[in-house]
């Protein structure tokens, strides 16, 4: 059964359109009894019955109704919310067994709250405030902890963190990026001079295309080339050619190739090498 199923006796209501009069239609869906729903299930399990998965996922619309309301106070239209968790229902019925012995609103709870959970971290905010699972926990555990507005006393978080098994300093930060809002990066049409400075257009500006900060960089990488030649140019021959030849070259020889073109140990070839950079080092500090 694919999670698009249509709904088809609900007409054309939907709850992203009038949440009112689908939430009365749903309502005037009857509830299964446990025979009807064992003999639907068992329909879809073995015979792969799409009505009976149609009819499954009808009856139990008003379920997900009941959990979604739980999940007011987001920001978020319920009608989204009650989609979401329509998704998650159809989810459930595709994957449930008759054989567990367990009704389907029982089983399907856990797939239609964890769409909605998805939908809410994904829409609640711009900046993401959970990404791990124990930062979703903590972040559903803590907004339903948090009764009030005001921050959490050193008791009360101790509290929440013994509660949640995590540590306090965790639970402080999930609190600070509940506390935080989303802001336009641009100043708003309306807001005048005196206010639009504070919009974040004005005080992180791109920087890297700034006509001084290219100068600068190009007269700080020309300096330190010609410094480099100049280095180079007061080493002997031997320690610039392994230089040259280790660092400098498209093909970089290794120290056993230079110790044989030499005739002496690739450890002798480190050793100079090593001298040299530190001349180098030196001599550049110096300039």
């Amino acid at each position: 059964m694919s999670t698009s199923t249509s709904l088809q006796p609900l007409g054309n209501l939907s709850p992203g359109g009038n949440l009112n009069a689908y939430v009365q239609a749903v309502s005037g869906i009857a509830v299964l009894s446990q025979e009807e729903e064992q003999r639907l299930a068992e329909d879809l399990y073995y015979n792969g019955n799409l009505d009976a998965a149609r009819q499954l996922v009808m009856a139990h619309l008003r379920f997900v109704v009941h959990i979604a309301r739980s999940y007011n106070g987001y920001g978020l239209q319920m009608g989204d919310l009650v989609q979401e968790g329509n998704v998650g229902l159809m989810k459930a019925v595709k994957r449930f067994n008759p054989e567990k012995g367990v009704r389907l609103v029982s089983f399907a709870v856990h797939w239609i709250k964890a769409e909605i959970h998805e939908f809410i971290l994904r829409n609640w905010r711009i900046v993401k405030v959970a990404t791990t699972k124990a930062q979703r926990k903590l972040f559903f555990n803590l907004r339903g902890a948090k009764k009030r507005l005001a921050w959490l006393t050193n008791d009360e978080a101790k509290a929440v963190a013994e509660d949640l098994n995590v540590e306090v300093k965790h639970v402080r930060e999930m609190e600070g990026r509940l506390s935080s809002y989303d802001a336009t990066f641009d100043a708003g049409e309306n807001d005048d001079d005196d206010s639009s400075y504070v919009a974040p257009a004005h005080y992180l500006e791109d920087k890297r295309y700034d006509p001084a900060v290219q100068l600068e960089a190009s007269n700080w990488e020309e300096t330190n080339v010609n410094g480099l030649e100049s280095a180079l140019e007061q080493l002997d021959e031997r320690s610039r050619t392994i230089l040259q030849r280790r660092w400098l070259s498209d093909s970089k020889a290794t120290l056993h190739d230079l110790a044989a073109e030499y005739g002496i140990s690739a450890e002798r070839v480190r050793q100079l090498e090593k001298n040299a950079m530190n001349k180098i080092k030196t001599m550049m500090l110096a300039a």
